[in-house]
């Protein structure tokens, strides 16, 4: 049975269902990263800047390109994730490409027990918050881990994207986060077509209820950017609008599609 109770294990089923199509999806192109390609995107190489000779904690990592290309850029990257076959693919990737980075395979919210070290960066981005229920609890885990003066570098899906049915015809969820959101889908992000189907329990996070989260755990704020576009090919009906960029048509430039912040650590611990 699917309730919000068993979040953990479903949620981790989904991730581990989907990491094979994925792996060989068109979307991440693994054929270009394994040959150098970078997985990272303008939005969150702007804020993170030079970070060579950086340690970086990359949380929600997936099966770990990014983490990868973050290493490639001269930082001491770990990855972590709740999945455990998209930990082992990453892995087994970063193996083969001599790659520095490493990986933990855990619940973000656990990652305390797992992980003893500070950052001078924490990483997250793209699709990421909505699989985890408690705002406050995560922007501890973000405090926790940055050194003193460490920055906070986070790219995410708008709020108000997530508030429409998938083909952008009507408002079906609320803004802010009322209730989990319980769904069974076929195919996956990176591949409408992938012949599986999983079911995910999802929460919507609206901007205010992230950003006091974060000044409430001793993170100042040090800029807040919103996009009108995403640089992913990851919702229905989306249509290029520039290289990286995809809009939906019927909005334009209207909608606010990402958002992105970086923040940094008051704290002298």
């Amino acid at each position: 049975m699917i309730s919000e109770k068993n979040y953990l294990e479903v949620n981790r089923n989904s991730w581990n269902n989907r990491v094979d199509a994925h792996v060989k999806s068109e979307f991440y192109d693994m054929e270009g990263f394994m040959n150098g390609n970078s997985s990272l995107n303008e939005i969150e190489l702007n804020l993170l800047g030079d970070i060579k000779g950086k340690t970086i904690l990359h949380l929600q990592c997936h099966f770990g390109q990014d983490s990868i290309s973050l290493s490639r850029m001269g930082a001491s990257v770990t990855g972590i994730d709740i999945s455990d076959k998209a930990i082992s693919k990453a892995e087994e990737i970063a193996k083969t490409l001599e790659s520095s980075a490493k990986f933990i395979c855990c619940d973000l919210y656990e990652l305390p027990e797992n992980l003893a070290e500070k950052f001078d960066i924490i990483f997250t981005s793209y699709g990421t918050i909505g699989w985890l229920p408690d705002m406050e609890k995560w922007a501890k885990i973000v405090s926790h881990f940055l050194k003193p003066k460490g920055q906070f570098v986070f790219v995410e899906f708008h709020p108000v994207v997530w508030m429409f049915d998938d083909n952008f015809e009507k408002i079906t969820y609320s803004y802010f986060n009322v209730a989990p959101i319980i769904e069974t889908e076929t195919g996956t992000y990176a591949n409408k077509e992938a012949d599986i189907t999983q079911s995910n329990i999802t929460w919507n996070h609206s901007m205010s209820e992230v950003i006091n989260s974060l000044i409430k755990n001793g993170l100042e704020i040090l800029s807040l950017e919103e996009f009108d576009y995403s640089p992913y090919n990851c919702f229905n009906k989306a249509e290029a609008v520039g290289p990286k960029k995809f809009r939906i048509p019927q909005f334009n430039n209207t909608l606010p599609m990402v958002y992105a912040i970086k923040a940094r650590s008051k704290s002298s611990k």
